[in-house]
């Protein structure tokens, strides 16, 4: 009975071993996997790089304060859909109103001078040709009356420009765009040059902020992927800034289908910078078990046998990158035909 019991017990081990190998298992061959494989070789694929991206439009336009006073009137929130020259709102100085008082009054005193000045020329110049006065007389009359009309004008264009400053209170639209931030409430005091509004001009666009060290490799034309959640976006660099700030270049991306319905919103991007050798297999050729990846390559004797591996993904449609467990030169065959 006790030799019974050792027996059973190796077997018990033996079976244990043998479900307990390494990486490397052979699998049986069939009339599926018998028909060929697929040679391995080293191919040219396109070397991404992650990069941070923003929705953006190709220009932003701030509306700014010319005048100093009172924000009266704001008629626009974030997210309005405004055109070039469109009054969005109104300044008001209260002193523009006095000065243009004061320079009216002056002009109406010039006016009551002027009519005097000109009075007296005409008195002048009839003794004159009647020979009662000098023709120096005259000439101090025409000069006198010269003066008066001078001021007149003087103090008609100093309300002008008064008049015209005050004009200048009223807050237009820069370009066509929609409003991005609209953040002075209505009777805040301003100054000029303030930020009242921001207005997006231009065609939206991706904006990436890239590590100098891409400066050289990234260039108008390169490829960029968007992912985002359930679908990949494909577009190509447009513009790169000739500037360098804080460590980092800035470049434009045209996108077509982009969502531009927040602008400034961050998205994660590859951006191509290069190209470089890689090992490239079919999608269907890699089975994944347990969370970790195989591929099932044939021996030189014929057989088969599952091998994990390290894989990628790719730009090509329907390709993995195998990064690590087979070589070049290795044939592989479909794991789905098994």
């Amino acid at each position: 009975m006790a030799n019974c019991w050792k027996h059973a017990g190796l077997l018990a081990l033996c079976i244990v071993v043998g479900g307990c190998g390494g990486d490397e298992a052979t699998v049986p061959e069939t009339a599926a996997t018998r028909s060929g494989g697929l040679t391995l070789r080293l191919s040219e694929t396109v070397q991404w790089a992650p990069v941070s991206a923003q929705v953006a439009t190709r220009d932003e336009a701030q509306v700014l304060a010319r005048i100093p006073g009172i924000l009266s009137s704001l008629t626009v929130r974030e997210g309005d859909y405004v055109t070039k020259g469109q009054a969005i709102g109104r300044i008001v100085d209260s002193s523009l109103g006095y000065q243009s008082g004061a320079y009216g009054a002056q002009a109406a005193a010039a006016q009551a001078q002027a009519a005097q000045a000109e009075a007296e020329l005409a008195r002048t110049r009839y003794l004159y040709e009647n020979g009662v006065y000098a023709k120096a007389r005259l000439e101090k009359a025409e000069a006198a009356a010269k003066a008066a009309r001078s001021q007149v004008n003087a103090a008609l264009e100093q309300q002008k420009s008064v008049r015209a400053v005050a004009g200048q209170g009223v807050v237009q639209a820069p370009a066509t765009g929609r409003v991005l931030a609209a953040d002075i409430p209505a009777g805040a005091p301003v100054a000029p040059g303030m930020t009242i509004a921001t207005i997006t001009s231009g065609p939206v666009v991706l904006r990436l902020d890239l590590p100098e060290s891409l400066a050289a490799s990234v260039h108008p034309g390169s490829a960029v992927v968007i992912d985002e959640p359930g679908k990949a976006l494909r577009g190509a660099v447009a513009r790169v800034y000739p500037s360098v700030r804080a460590g980092q270049v800035r470049a434009d991306v045209d996108v077509p289908g982009l969502d531009a319905t927040l602008i400034g919103r961050r998205l994660q991007a590859r951006v191509e910078n290069g190209r470089r050798k890689a090992l490239l297999v079919p999608a269907s050729y890699v089975s994944t078990r347990y969370g970790i990846d195989y591929v099932t390559l044939r021996a030189k004797d014929g057989g088969l046998t599952s091998v994990p591996v390290q894989t990628a993904p790719t730009a090509e449609q329907g390709m993995v990158e195998v990064l690590s467990g087979v070589s070049a030169g290795d044939v592989v065959v479909n794991g789905a035909a098994r």
